[in-house]
C-alpha cells in the first residue's frame, strides 16, 4: 500500500500495490497495521456498501457529529465516482477547501476522510458499488450534512445535474 497525502491535512489517497501473474492479481486493500501508523486511535467497527444505480447521482456531504464522529476509508469496487472531502473544521487552516480523488473498480484506490472532513461522492458511470470501511456506528441524531451544491465549499460536480435522495436534497448550507 502507498499512501498519498493531498491538501488537507489527513486526507489521503492510497494505492494499492497489487501482485499480478497470469492468474490475475492479489492485493492488500486494508492493513490495520499500517493505517495505525497515520491514524494510532483508528478501528473499523463496520463496513458498509452502496449501488448507485444512476450515472450524476451524488451521495453527500454527510458527517456525524462528536462524539460520532467517524473515519472512513473509501472504495470504489464497480464504476466510477469522484469521491470528495471538504474540511469542515473550523479553525483548520484548510477549513471549508476540499479535496477530490476518482476512485474506480479500474484503479482499486482508497480515500481515506478523516473525523474533521464531511464527504460525498459523484457516479461517474451507472450502477456504482462503493464500500465505507468507517471507525464509529451509524448514530441518526449525530447525523449532520450540506448541501452538494454548497458556495461556502465551490466544489467542482463534472455532471452538473445530479440525481439527490430527498435527504440531501434538504441539507442546510454550511454558514446556517
Amino acid at each position: 500500500m502507498k499512501f498519498h497525502d493531498t491538501a488537507i491535512a489527513g486526507v489521503v489517497r492510497v494505492e494499492l500495490e497489487p501482485r499480478v501473474d497470469a492468474r490475475g492479481s492479489f492485493s492488500r486493500v486494508f492493513d490495520l497495521k499500517e493505517i495505525q501508523d497515520r491514524y494510532p486511535a483508528l478501528q473499523i467497527v463496520q463496513v458498509n456498501r452502496s449501488l448507485t444505480r444512476e450515472r450524476g447521482t451524488i451521495r453527500g456531504f454527510h458527517h456525524q457529529r462528536a462524539p460520532s464522529s467517524e473515519e472512513k476509508i473509501v472504495q470504489c469496487l464497480q464504476g466510477k465516482i469522484l469521491d470528495v472531502a471538504v474540511d469542515i473544521e473550523p479553525g483548520s487552516p484548510t477549513y471549508r477547501r476540499w479535496v477530490a480523488v476518482e476512485l474506480s473498480g479500474e484503479n482499486q484506490e482508497l480515500l481515506i476522510v478523516p473525523k474533521h472532513c464531511a464527504h460525498a461522492f459523484q457516479a461517474l458511470s451507472a450502477d456504482c458499488v462503493v464500500e465505507y470501511f468507517v471507525s464509529e456506528y451509524y448514530t441518526p441524531e449525530a447525523e449532520e450534512g450540506f448541501l452538494w451544491n454548497d458556495p461556502a465549499f465551490g466544489v467542482r460536480w463534472p455532471i452538473r445535474e445530479p440525481a439527490l435522495s430527498p435527504k440531501d436534497e434538504r441539507w442546510p448550507l454550511l454558514a446556517s
